[in-house]
């Protein structure tokens, strides 16, 4: 099941509906959140509870949706709808990359980080250094890239002084 697929179709579903001026309760806005940290929990290796109750969450956004499209929608369009939802859930063949782990270990909960890609005129010893004039913290990843973490002021700062050097040379 695509649950990705499914996730966007309920999504534009409920900004279809919210164009026609129906409010959508804040229960619905916090399952499709919900949904979608779940899917992510599900794609980097959970498994079990968090594959049932996703399929719970998008079970309940879709028949509140489809209930709330037929009163509002013509028959056509409902109709539509539903086959968009049909697709996004029939099984498919996905070819599995790597995809990019965005839940980030090692880092504290109470800091900010973000990833940066050194370039030939901001090479990775020079980025370290402005990380560490701004009290920031950075470790080099796998891939290459940067990952700076630390308070988010000193994040603004260090993006700041990181588009002065660029903006120099």
């Amino acid at each position: 099941m695509g649950y990705t697929a499914k996730w966007k179709v309920l999504e534009d579903l409920m900004l279809e509906l919210r164009k026609k001026d129906v409010e959508m309760p804040p229960t619905v806005i916090n399952d499709l959140r919900s949904a979608k940290l779940m899917i992510n929990i599900t794609e980097v290796g959970g498994r079990g509870d968090a594959t049932l109750k996703l399929e719970e969450i998008l079970g309940s956004i879709e028949s509140y949706l489809v209930t709330e499209a037929q009163n509002i929608l013509s028959a056509p369009a409902v109709d539509d709808w539903l086959r968009r939802l049909d697709e996004a859930t029939l099984p498919t063949c996905e070819i599995k990359g790597e995809k990019e782990n965005t839940f980030i270990t090692g880092i504290p909960r109470d800091q900010k980080w973000i990833r940066v890609e050194p370039m030939s005129n901001l090479p990775t010893e020079r980025l370290k250094q402005i990380a560490k004039e701004n009290n920031l913290s950075a470790n080099q990843q796998k891939d290459g890239r940067l990952m700076v973490y630390g308070q988010q002021e000193d994040i603004r700062a260090f993006l700041k002084k990181m588009a002065e050097e660029v903006a120099e040379k």
